[in-house]
């Protein structure tokens, strides 16, 4: 009898585990799964979805104090993926055998792909992109074409952009360097941080403000006060909706961009619906249903077809396919660059 009871209770407690397993417990952010994604999923593969709301600081802390576990599936940025990995070994390689790489945007795949590798190992596929570049008022900076046009002085008083690292960073690509190149280099990246430093300062002349906030800047491209700034893409179009000379414009040395990515927890119980999620959420018509609610596009192929009319104009006005493919996605930034940036824009800001 006491042999039947622990053979009953050993056989129930597999049947919990199965039954756990196939719950997928997603770690991710706002709108990344919505309930009519969700309601679809679980009706197609028989799976249900747990759902966390958090942020790239609070998913590093709470898969770090459980070692990796707790969750099924994550989404962190991809430059919060390789460092915490190496460091603490909170996520497991993903079996890209398991991806269908066919739905996946090719060019947004293989940099998520680099910047997640780990000792041979990838981590990460992309999901949700966003960029920054050239938020304009086109009939009247119809000129600026990337953001070193920023300081042409027939825009005095018209331009505004922020003392932060995008600035740093879009500044260098316009002027023809590498900085993520020099990530592993401090010296290097000094060197090329002195360039933009002195460009930023020579600038300063055409600047009306630094803005500080995104309301801060869309007022000022609202009432006209500014008609060139470095901005975000979904800043932009929403503008556009206001405004249709307003829009966001991809420049010529490429948009800055970031991915939220998909990962696996390193105690991740149900891989099985981790896998199912992803290739469901890639779908075009479902990944449209995403945007629609996070108001951010993903990194499925052909996905901009299913939004609506309105976004799909804007997005396709902005991210011609070779303006996609000229994005440059931020790295894991290495230890020591942050004081080096601090030092530029506390100079540039003090700059008569």
């Amino acid at each position: 009898m006491k042999q039947a009871l622990i053979i009953g209770t050993a056989l129930g407690l597999s049947l919990a585990g199965l039954a756990q397993a196939d719950t997928l417990r997603l770690l991710t952010w706002g709108g990344y799964a919505p309930e009519n994604v969700i309601e679809m999923f679980e009706k197609e593969t028989g799976h249900t979805v747990e759902v966390t709301m958090s942020n790239n600081e609070e998913m590093i802390a709470k898969l770090r104090a459980t070692g990796g576990g707790g969750f099924d599936l994550a989404q962190p940025s991809q430059d919060r993926i390789a460092g915490p990995q190496a460091e603490f070994g909170i996520y497991k390689p993903i079996d890209l055998s398991r991806i269908d790489a066919s739905l996946f945007i090719p060019s947004m795949l293989e940099a998520t792909k680099i910047n997640t590798t780990v000792d041979g190992a990838v981590y990460g596929v992309p999901h949700v992109w966003g960029t920054s570049g050239l938020v304009l008022d086109t009939s009247k900076a119809e000129m600026v074409k990337d953001y070193t046009d920023l300081c042409n002085p027939d825009l005095a008083g018209n331009v505004s952009y922020r003392l932060k690292r995008p600035t740093l960073i879009g500044f260098a690509f316009a002027m023809g360097m590498d900085p993520f190149a020099a990530y592993g280099d401090p010296a290097a990246y000094t060197e090329i941080m002195d360039q933009v430093e002195a460009k930023l300062i020579e600038c300063k002349p055409v600047v009306k403000t630094y803005w500080g906030g995104g309301d801060e800047l869309m007022g000022l491209l609202r009432s006209g006060e500014v008609t060139a700034s470095m901005a975000w893409d979904t800043g932009g179009w929403k503008l556009n909706g206001d405004n249709p000379d307003i829009t966001f414009v991809a420049p010529a040395s490429g948009a800055l961009g970031w991915i939220d990515t998909f990962v696996l927890p390193a105690k991740g119980k149900a891989d099985d619906a981790a896998y199912d999620w992803i290739n469901f959420v890639m779908r075009p018509e479902v990944s449209a249903m995403i945007t629609e609610a996070a108001g951010n596009f993903t990194a499925s192929k052909g996905a901009d077809e299913f939004a609506s009319e309105e976004l799909k104009a804007r997005f396709q006005a902005s991210f011609p396919p070779e303006a996609i493919d000229n994005i440059k996605w931020y790295p894991p930034v290495p230890a020591g660059l942050e004081a080096i940036e601090g030092g530029i824009l506390d100079r540039v800001k003090a700059a008569n």
